[in-house]
């Protein structure tokens, strides 16, 4: 039945038994064609990568719908690209400059606050000897 002009709306989904259309609705739709397909490889792109896709998109040279086909990337991933270059950006420049203290082992951190405390203690009590010394010396003893 040929239709002229616009279909119904109940006709819309509707397709001859035979078409490559019907197949391909009727395939993909059931879990057994999900599960034959195989899986996209998740893709991993090296900071290098990123900055030179992130480069590319800032400068007017080619389009970006371009640079986002050649990479296989959509306009989110570039969007994240450019979130994840301005963080790095405020994070480097944000931090104050001069050299890192390297981190220091937690037994040696123990070990060396041990020693601490043992020369504390150590340098209290010369520091009582050294007062009833000089005590003594002075005259000022309670043994006259």
């Amino acid at each position: 039945m040929p239709t002229s002009g616009a279909r119904r709306a109940t006709d819309v989904g509707t397709c001859p038994r035979g078409s490559k259309i019907a197949e391909k609705m009727n395939t993909e739709s059931t879990p057994e064609a999900a599960a034959d397909r195989p899986k996209k490889k998740r893709r991993f792109l090296s900071p290098e990568k990123k900055f030179q896709i992130y480069l590319e998109a800032q400068g007017n040279t080619q389009p970006i719908g371009e640079i986002l086909r050649r990479e296989g990337l959509f306009s989110t991933d570039l969007a994240r690209i450019r979130l994840q270059v301005k963080e790095g950006a405020l994070t480097r420049l944000g931090a104050k400059s001069g050299a890192k203290p390297a981190p220091v082992n937690t037994a040696a951190y123990d070990a060396l606050k041990l020693e601490l405390q043992d020369k504390e203690r150590t340098l209290a009590d010369l520091s009582v000897e050294l007062s009833i010394l000089k005590k003594k010396v002075n005259g000022n003893s309670w043994d006259r």
